[in-house]
């Protein structure tokens, strides 16, 4: 699961310059768009709550993404298992320590969605998902940010619904909440973002260490 949620949660964070709180959905989605539209990349914390209906089991995960246009990422997880998870928008890497191996396939087609290729993605974002406020009578939440709830019009079994939480000042992505077809859901807040810090391509390729076993990724 953790695999499929890094690919469709790979450009959730965003920030932007501050910006007066927009009053009606259309100004909020037309503020998010234009976010996304200057975002070139970026690298975040983040911490991962994924909950597993079918097990009736909740799996906390946490560490470091690096996102750039062109549907290039890099997914560092530290706990409960390191692993690396990178594309450079044509191969995929899934890279486990444990295992001494790194899985290599090409690119899932998903990448160059709204969900991999998020600055295109989000940056047309009526194009992409049927918007609304999460709760119209109350689109803000306690602290003040925006809860939009999007539905992709062209879904996926990975991503089936997808619930932002956004900062109303700085357009950061405070929490975002991923529904798959199954009704499983991954919870991701993020902290310490970085925009447009001129994020090397070569981030975004994998070179195996010695000895580690190359399989080919199914």
């Amino acid at each position: 699961m953790r695999n499929a949620c890094a690919l469709v949660v790979a450009g959730l964070v965003l920030a932007a310059p501050s910006a007066a709180p927009a009053a009606t959905l259309d100004q909020v989605v037309r503020d998010l768009e234009e976010a996304y539209s200057r975002m070139l990349d970026l690298r975040a914390e983040f911490t991962q709550t994924a909950f597993n209906k079918s097990l009736n089991q909740t799996i906390p995960a946490e560490g470091t993404v690096y996102l750039k246009k062109g549907g290039k990422l890099r997914w560092e997880y530290k706990e409960p298992t390191p692993q690396a998870i990178v594309s450079d928008g044509k191969k995929l890497w899934v890279y486990t320590p444990a295992l001494n191996q790194v899985n290599v396939g090409d690119a899932p087609e998903a990448l160059a969605g709204p969900a991999g290729s998020f600055l295109a993605g989000l940056g047309r974002l009526r194009a992409e998902f049927s918007v609304r406020f999460l709760n119209p009578a109350r689109p803000q939440d306690i602290d003040g940010h925006w809860v939009l709830d999007l539905t992709p019009k062209q879904p996926l079994p990975t991503l089936a619904r997808l619930v932002l939480v956004v900062d109303a000042e700085t357009w950061e992505v405070r929490q975002a909440v991923v529904y798959d077809a199954f009704e499983n859901t991954v919870t991701m807040r993020f902290t310490k973002v970085a925009i447009n810090s001129s994020l090397p391509d070569g981030l975004f390729t994998f070179v195996a260490p010695k000895g580690v076993a190359t399989v080919p990724l199914r």
